[in-house]
């Protein structure tokens, strides 16, 4: 029987400088090197952009890069992530979307910057555009340039204080609804696994999740104890969806490298190849 240290891992939930993270991906790439894992998976918020260059940095190191990403959503006027696995990143339909979404959240980083300089606190919205200049804008980019500008003594003060949700220079931005998220995942042949379900809430909502085609939970996360993922693990069996598992890593930008910190075994990315190969199929036949 082969030993549990010799067991290839993987980590499914990896954000880049192209979305909210620290690491470039070829940061990502030799990290997970050194750490012997055999996959990541590339999951930056709302944009693709960081899957090509994941690719190209992983070539010869014998490190598999899985195509993915997480999508803001909502359900009434609840949050939720959907990441999605195995996704045509090149679909023309996927990356129309994502940038309607990138715009979108353009100009909600111009309101709460606004929001800061009518409280005295004079942020220049370039800086913050320019921390993320080739994918997705998010409030951890104006947190950073708080933090460098010496507004705030760390992170957590920028959003404890600012702009953490309900504070008063928080900015909702505009998320899809739950069904359309989990079908855009689809129709680029992508798996749809609902993102770390115990920092959420809202449990009796997965069923409508499923209904929608939802196809698996993270069931292990950073942020899940071990009684959390055994609860999500009793779902994922009741509603027959897959159980991933990913760090969340966003290089130092939650101030700690969370890099394999989470990890599966490999055998989870197969079952989500198989499971994005059915989709494809009943996408096929279904046009």
């Amino acid at each position: 029987m082969r030993k549990d240290k010799d067991r290839p891992f993987v980590d499914l939930h990896v954000h880049t400088i192209y979305s909210d993270g620290m690491f470039s991906p070829g940061e990502v790439v030799k990290r997970a090197v050194e750490m012997g894992l055999r996959a990541v998976a590339i999951t930056d918020h709302d944009c693709v952009e960081g899957i090509l260059p994941s690719i190209e940095a992983a070539k010869g190191t014998g490190l598999e890069i899985v195509p993915g990403v997480e999508i803001s959503a909502a359900k009434g006027g609840s949050e939720i992530h959907i990441l999605g696995y195995f996704i045509d990143w090149k679909d023309p339909f996927l990356v129309v979307i994502f940038r309607r979404m990138r715009e979108n959240r353009v100009e909600r980083m111009r309101s709460m910057v606004s929001l800061l300089c009518g409280q005295g606190i004079d942020i220049d919205i370039e800086e913050v555009l320019t921390s993320a200049p080739a994918g997705t804008v998010g409030r951890l980019h104006l947190a950073r340039v708080m933090l460098e500008s010496g507004v705030v003594r760390d992170l957590n003060e920028a959003f404890d204080r600012y702009i953490g949700n309900g504070k008063s220079c928080h900015v909702k931005h505009e998320r899809l609804d739950y069904g359309k998220a989990i079908d855009i995942i689809r129709k680029a042949g992508g798996v749809p696994v609902l993102a770390h379900p115990g920092t959420m809430g809202n449990d009796e909502d997965i069923p409508d999740y499923v209904k929608a085609g939802l196809r698996g939970i993270e069931v292990y996360h950073s942020k899940h104890r071990p009684s959390v993922n055994d609860r999500y693990i009793k779902i994922a069996n009741e509603y027959d969806l897959l159980k991933t598992g990913g760090s969340d890593c966003h290089g130092m930008g939650v101030g700690e490298v969370l890099l394999g910190r989470v990890k599966v075994g490999y055998e989870v990315v197969e079952k989500l190849k198989e499971e994005a190969e059915k989709i494809r199929g009943g996408k096929q036949r279904g046009q």
